[in-house]
């Protein structure tokens, strides 16, 4: 049959007998007509038929079997040429022409402007001059950064340049394959309510998109190159935030194939730390990520740090951090003693967090400038132990809020940005500042390597200082458990398993019984004896379980960047001493595996 015929009669026939046999979801099937009969597609259309003709129901399936999402991160996948479940030149355009539909219906009076960045990633820059060039030829004046640079940068230039919105084009610590668009508003944080889902509907309405050529754009001064205005003003913000003198450590930074070299080590040297070496097999910017375990160039995986620790020890370093891609989350590595050639080990997302919390608000209250009304901000999956060291200075704390660091943006802007001290989530996310809305590995580097210098003048390392907070306020441990559920089936095991835990939760986890259900899509707390209470709190698709004992809880979601469930597992127990600090480290270890280990099977369970 001819590819001009109209009615594509039997390329549905071939679809229908590919979904009878199983090789094809009829959510796959009915998408793949769309982008066969409707003419915004026309473009694609050879391209699907290429794919029907030769029988790649697998790739066609997993490429059309949803319309992506935006989650937490903004809209993120795997690329493909086709596809509406795909990062690709459609499904891109029509994130920026949905936002720029949002927008112009606003009828704002000041003129529009939309800040536009772009990562090492594959197909980020060609994505970001598609970005820019929809915004233009919607009446958007652009501000373009014209190299690899951070998500943070992204956010930063949004508030200085007073733009409307801000795209960066990015995939965070996603693997090479994936690419993604994560959309700012005029703060310089990402979409929240109302915005997030009215940019969402326009997305969805996307029936024409329009694009101006990007040459010829920045030619006629529609599109502004700024890179080198922006790396200084930043610069400039990021020094301010430094708070103490000490500089005598020894550094080995790893941009993990990322942009985060320009803003990281521009940073370090500017306030005076003169030992900072770029670990080479890391330092190409490259999208392929070649030289990290799986080529994921993730900080919270302790496997990358493992060739930068083998070179702390040959060069005697003080310690190892790692940005990811995009320069917002921050790794750590560090010898445990003094004595830099024994052993090392790497910190968590949680543990970071709680250091730098305690070092920024010591370093406050030491200078007089921490008053009651000053708070830090974290997540609900966030330690608990940053509350306890924020409250021991005397600082409020924001926790009652979920996954995303546009959460504890938000909550900036909410509560006034004058007494924000840090923010804080366990996905490796720090900020200080007013500068910006979203984490940022560069400032974070900041933070730690100073921390780490004060340290080290008084004869201790991170990993000690780290053990005496648990001391001072109780042992906690944290796990996290990722469960992949992948393809068309993924979603709909995702949310059994949720259904299976909210419909009938354990009566214990390893043995400790479960005392309460927080289920925040319904904003309820049921007890195990069958009494409910409200929950006051924003609504999220989460459930954290009450496990008996104080500070032993577990928190179930789907993550909204990724098709898996993330399950967090937090235990507590007050130490008196060095001894039986020990004792506990290696008794909550034990719980924290007998705790993954019946929540791995459960989720195995679900078919």
């Amino acid at each position: 049959m001819s590819n001009e015929n109209p009615e594509n009669s039997s390329w549905f026939t071939l679809m229908s007998h590919a979904v009878e046999s199983g090789q094809l979801t009829e959510a796959a099937a009915a998408n793949i007509k769309i982008w066969l009969e409707e003419p915004r597609y026309h473009s694609y259309r050879e391209q699907v038929i290429e794919h029907l003709h030769r029988g790649d129901w697998k790739t066609l399936d997993d490429v059309f079997w949803t319309i992506i999402p935006f989650g937490t991160g903004g809209r993120r996948g795997r690329m493909y040429p086709i596809g509406c479940n795909a990062i690709n030149d459609r499904t891109i355009g029509e994130s920026a022409q949905g936002l720029a539909n949002y927008i112009n219906e606003l009828e704002l009076s000041s003129p529009k402007a939309c800040a536009i960045a772009y990562d090492t990633r594959i197909n980020s820059r060609h994505f970001a001059e598609l970005c820019a060039g929809i915004m233009v030829a919607n009446g958007f004046k652009v501000y373009f950064l014209d190299d690899y640079r951070s998500t943070p940068e992204l956010s930063f230039m949004v508030r200085y340049k007073q733009c409307t919105a801000g795209i960066m084009v990015t995939a965070s610590h996603n693997p090479p394959s994936d690419n993604a668009v994560k959309v700012y508003w005029s703060t310089g944080g990402q979409l929240v309510p109302p915005h997030d889902r009215l940019v969402i509907e326009r997305v969805q309405q996307v029936d024409q998109i329009q694009q101006a050529p990007f040459e010829a754009s920045v030619k006629n001064g529609d599109i502004e190159i700024c890179t080198a205005e922006i790396d200084a003003a930043l610069l400039e913000e990021h020094v301010k935030q430094s708070l103490t003198e000490a500089r005598a450590v020894k550094i080995i930074y790893s941009p993990l194939h990322g942009v985060g070299e320009k803003n990281v080590v521009d940073l370090l040297h500017a306030v005076g730390f003169q030992e900072v070496e770029v670990f080479g097999p890391h330092r190409e910017r490259n999208g392929q990520f070649p030289n990290v375990p799986g080529h994921v160039s993730n900080p919270e995986n302790p496997a990358v740090f493992d060739a930068m620790i083998e070179r702390g020890k040959e060069t005697q370093a003080d310690l190892a951090l790692a940005t990811d891609p995009d320069c917002d989350r921050l790794g750590v590595a560090a010898p445990i003693q003094p004595e830099k050639s024994g052993p090392w080990a790497t910190l968590s997302g949680n543990q970071i967090g709680a250091l730098l919390t305690d070092y920024v608000l010591k370093q406050r209250k030491s200078r007089g400038d921490l008053s009651a009304d000053d708070y830090v901000i974290k997540t609900l999956v966030t330690t608990e132990l940053t509350t306890r060291i924020a409250e021991s200075y005397g600082a409020q704390v924001r926790g009652n809020l979920h996954v995303g660091f546009k959460w504890i943006g938000l909550e900036m802007d909410q509560s006034g940005p004058d007494h924000f001290l840090f923010g804080t989530e366990e996905s490796h996310g720090y900020l200080v500042g007013q500068y910006a809305r979203d984490k940022d590995g560069a400032v974070a580097c900041l933070l730690m390597s100073e921390l780490a210098a004060e340290l080290k003048q008084a004869g201790s390392t991170i990993h000690q200082h780290l053990d005496k907070l648990y001391i001072k306020h109780g042992y906690h441990g944290e796990k996290l458990i990722n469960v992949r559920m992948t393809g068309s089936d993924g979603m709909r095991r995702m949310q059994a398993l949720l259904d299976a835990i909210r419909e009938s939760p354990p009566k214990t986890i390893a043995g400790v019984p479960v005392v309460s259900l927080r289920d925040y899509k319904t904003l309820k707390v049921h007890g195990m004896d069958g009494s409910s209470q409200p929950l006051n709190a924003p609504t999220a698709n989460m459930l954290i379980l009450d496990l008996a004992e104080a500070g032993n809880y577990i928190a179930v979601r789907p993550s909204g960047t990724e098709p898996k469930v993330k399950l967090y597992m937090f235990t507590r127990q007050e130490v008196a001493d060095e001894t039986a600090l020990s004792k506990a480290k290696e008794d909550m270890a034990v719980r924290l595996e007998e705790f993954g280990k019946e929540l791995q099977a459960l989720a195995d369970s679900i078919e």
